[in-house]
């Protein structure tokens, strides 16, 4: 080999690091908007309730929330290259499973595999680049890349099931990550090079146990609550064992000599905020696109791929907005950057309050730009100022930490929106039904019909002549529910301006590396407690990115 040759070498490797890490991004996050887009047709096809709806949702986002710090921990301990493997392969498998349901409850455990993929390849592929690209300037044009690729999935994925449910069944939504994520397996077989972490970390299996099940236990009291009642004996239990599991993993943690997620990291008001921030606007916002998909597809009857253009206008704006906000998380103080991108945010939620019926896309598109707009200027800032508020030696934890609570938040959304919108609707039914002209017989059998099949039951069936006039007042009461969903979701993200405001008043931490005392065996250390190079620091630049 000349020399010109040996010289090029490492930059291909860096190339094709990039293009894989790119490609497993996509894979794992292309589930998202592609199968939100699809729950009404979805909902069509195996009568699902609206509770059933919300799992299809949260079985891909709960296995991300709970499993994304151990993935990266898994990583760094056993080889990063595995875990990315590993990741595809479940993306694969779950797709598969889901591609061959029949009922919404295989349709559940693909989503399941799926989102154990997602939270393997969530922080694998961030860390392979950190490996390839030592270099913290040159790294950063890289992972903004990667953020590309992740941002693309969520925009194109409504396009792509728009696509294919014009022409096929809603199943065939779930056939591109299968060949996708083969097509990478080979490919990430030989272009890349394992790596682990420098130093001493340990799987934290108490801490991941009690985080998995607090937070399993709190999507599904929330969601059966909502769907029946929250006096419910096994809802009791579920929201019992989430607050009980709560008080178990602070335990854990703060006893533990390697935890998955420091505690003392929450110190830092600026990390507080940020990841109250990630929970509370999540929550509300990834709530709000499950409703309104809903809408779409129950109100206003729209094809898969006519729903596609309107969500396409809140996700593009953030993708073509990314780089230059990027570039201003570094002249602009985050306290303004990261509230005001919510009050924008708030401001569109509540102009949509008044959307009905016949609501034209010319009337949705700029109030869905808008909110596009807000949340351009609220993802990036709020994980880079996440990492730059801690220690260096934790700025990796601190940007996990960032995007699992982001993902708690995601859980959380379509169950407690979900709940509150499907109570709502149901209570107001029957004032609907009856304003319609319908006689008293038909009130009540509809009425019970929707107590216990959902809103979507009411939607499926055949009443006869009565059907136009009972879809007509189904219509106004979710629409009842959907207002109030926009109320509640304008709420939190005001809420999360709130906490920016009040909490991100402090600088950020800039003490240099050199004067941090960290504790010995921590995350991308080295044995002697000295910040590892090309781990930590590509930690703060990660993060930075990670937003999408």
């Amino acid at each position: 080999m000349n020399p010109t040759t040996k010289a090029n070498a490492p930059h291909d490797r860096r190339a094709a690091t990039l293009v894989m890490a790119c490609v497993g991004v996509f894979v794992a996050y292309l589930p998202v908007t592609t199968v939100s887009a699809s729950l009404p047709a979805i909902q069509r096809a195996l009568g699902a309730s609206t509770s059933e709806l919300a799992w299809v949702s949260d079985a891909f986002v709960l296995p991300m929330a709970a499993l994304i710090l151990t993935a990266g921990v898994f990583g760094e301990v056993h080889g990063r290259k595995k875990v990315y493997q590993a990741g595809l392969a479940l993306s694969g498998i779950g797709a598969l499973v889901a591609l061959c349901a029949q009922n919404v409850q295989v349709v559940w455990a693909g989503q399941a595999l799926a989102g154990l993929g997602a939270a393997a390849l969530m922080p694998t592929t961030l860390a392979l680049i950190s490996h390839a690209v030592p270099d913290p300037r040159e790294r950063g044009r890289f992972i903004g890349l990667w953020a590309t690729a992740l941002t693309a999935a969520l925009a194109l994925g409504p396009v792509i099931a728009g696509t294919v449910l014009n022409h096929v069944d809603w199943r065939w939504i779930y056939l591109l990550p299968v060949p996708a994520s083969l097509l990478a397996s080979a490919c990430g077989a030989k272009l890349l090079t394992d790596s682990r972490a420098p130093g001493v970390r340990r799987l934290d299996w108490p801490g991941q146990i009690t985080a998995a099940l607090t937070i399993t236990a709190l999507v599904y009291g929330i969601i059966e609550g909502g769907a029946a009642s929250f006096s419910d004996v096994k809802v009791m239990v579920a929201l019992s064992t989430a607050a009980v599991g709560a008080v178990a993993f602070v335990l854990v943690e703060r006893s533990s000599a390697d935890p998955m997620l420091d505690l003392t990291l929450f110190g830092s008001p600026a990390f507080t905020a940020t990841t109250l921030i990630a929970m509370i606007s999540f929550l509300g916002l990834i709530g709000f696109f499950f409703a309104l998909s809903l809408y779409f597809g129950l109100v206003q009857q729209l094809s898969t791929l006519d729903a596609a253009w309107r969500l396409l206008m809140v996700t593009m704006v953030p993708l073509v907005l990314g780089a230059p906000v990027g570039r201003l998380v570094h002249r602009v103080s985050p306290r303004l950057l990261i509230p005001g991108g919510l009050l924008v945010a708030t401001v569109a939620l509540l102009t949509l309050t008044d959307i009905g019926v016949h609501t034209s896309f010319g009337s949705l598109a700029w109030r869905l730009a808008l909110l596009g707009l807000g949340m351009a200027f609220v993802i990036t800032p709020m994980t880079a100022t996440a990492v730059s508020s801690v220690p260096f030696h934790q700025a990796g934890m601190a940007a996990a930490g960032n995007n699992a609570f982001r993902q708690v938040g995601a859980a959380l959304g379509p169950a407690v929106l979900g709940a509150l919108l499907t109570t709502r609707a149901v209570d107001a039914l029957p004032g609907h039904l009856t304003d319609a002209g319908l006689s008293g017989r038909t009130v009540q059998h509809v009425t019970t019909l929707a107590e216990q099949g959902g809103i979507g039951a009411v939607g499926g069936a055949d009443l006869g002549a009565d059907t136009p006039r009972v879809l007509g007042a189904l219509s106004e009461a979710f629409l009842d529910g959907l207002h109030l969903c926009l109320v509640v979701a304008a709420v939190l993200t005001l809420l999360a301006a709130a906490v920016g405001a009040v909490l991100l008043r402090r600088p950020t931490h800039t003490a240099p590396p050199a004067i941090v005392t960290p504790r010995p065996g921590a995350a991308g250390e080295s044995p002697t407690g000295t910040p590892a190079q090309g781990h930590d620091d590509a930690g703060s630049l990660a993060g930075s990115h990670s937003g999408g």
